[in-house]
């Protein structure tokens, strides 16, 4: 099979000053993206992270990756009686888990049961990789063993959608998939008005407008920002990852407030799924990449993923910082991508 590439335009921008219970660090990132505009964009909210002492103060809250299997039993009882039987042998599930997989551990389960339809979402750690695959295999052994140890109960799907894998829903948020980032920024009132050309109110109330109301109007499923996607996408695509995780991965919470004129900024990312191991992550442009980002070191297992994650997500909190800054003054938007967009060879003369 002939192996070929999609060309996307690639620029490194930042640094990012990043600090936190992950990384402190000054830190550049690689952004894939063909909307040109996106990258002098997340460059002001890196120029603006690097005028506070603590920059970008990015928290990790938790990591995890699910699977969940559907099973058919006999009726609602049976159903029921399986998840007490499961639950109390959960240290029995966690050694199937293990002969699946080194680094894949079993930490928690959930169910839901619908009429005699059983729905287990089980939850594991995955080391440094996203863990899509890892996640499938220990779910066909624990699929196995809970069908050779349990009667009443048949196979239904290795997948029963309540992961929930690239599709947006509200249980992941809730429950957790990938890693859960909460990045924040506190930036003076002289430099929110002299960079970004507006004031910490204006922002506020823009964010309770736009992002809060504007998404319960339009029916956002525990998403409340701007345009989370476009910076996940682009470094998504820059590091190997499986794109479509930005449908879950974009369902984040903006929340900016006016204290005495400096303005509080924060992002929050539950659903960050990604990886410095695996599938995509050999590419050579990838492997550079990621050391380059500091994503190859010899770390306990783990960290170099938990790395990733939180540039990622300082990456998202300064490309939503500029654009909430330029959607307060009329006008600024569009002169942005007329100019940048138009200057861009192969887009057209639009």
């Amino acid at each position: 099979m002939n192996e070929s590439f999609a060309a996307i335009p690639l620029q490194w921008v930042g640094p990012i000053r990043i600090s936190g219970n992950t990384v402190v660090d000054e830190v550049r990132v690689p952004l894939a993206t063909f909307e040109a505009p996106l990258w002098p964009s997340i460059r002001r909210g890196a120029q603006i992270s690097m005028m506070t002492p603590e920059g970008a103060v990015a928290t990790l809250i938790d990591e995890r990756m699910t699977r969940s299997i559907l099973l058919e039993a006999d009726d609602a009882p049976v159903a029921h009686a399986t998840v007490r039987r499961l639950q109390d042998q959960f240290t029995e599930l966690q050694n199937v888990v293990g002969t699946s997989s080194r680094f894949a551990k079993l930490i928690d389960l959930h169910h839901q049961i619908t009429g005699n339809l059983l729905f287990l979402r089980f939850e594991f750690t995955t080391g440094d990789a996203a863990g899509h695959n890892m996640v499938t295999l220990a779910c066909d052994r624990l699929t196995d063993h809970i069908l050779q140890t349990i009667p009443g109960v048949r196979y239904g799907s290795i997948s029963g959608n309540y992961c929930t894998d690239k599709k947006a829903s509200a249980v992941n948020g809730i429950l957790g998939r990938g890693k859960n980032v909460i990045t924040e920024l506190l930036i003076p009132r002289q430099v929110v008005e002299s960079r970004l050309h507006t004031t910490a109110a204006q922002v506020a109330t823009l964010n309770v407008r736009k992002n809060l109301i504007g998404s319960l109007v339009a029916g956002g499923i525990r998403s409340a920002n701007a345009h989370f996607a476009n910076m996940l996408l682009a470094f998504y695509l820059a590091t190997g990852q499986d794109a479509a995780n930005i449908v879950e991965g974009s369902q984040g919470i903006t929340h900016a407030e006016n204290r005495d004129s400096d303005l509080y900024f924060s992002c929050t990312l539950p659903n960050l799924i990604m990886g410095t191991v695996g599938n995509g992550k050999d590419f050579e442009f990838v492997n550079q990449n990621l050391t380059r980002l500091g994503c190859r070191e010899q770390r306990n297992v783990g960290d170099n993923a938990r790395r990733l994650a939180v540039i990622a997500a300082a990456t998202v909190l300064c490309g939503e910082l500029s654009l909430m800054a330029a959607q307060t003054n009329r006008g600024e938007l569009m002169r942005a991508h007329t100019q940048l967009e138009r200057s861009i060879p192969g887009n057209g003369g639009r």
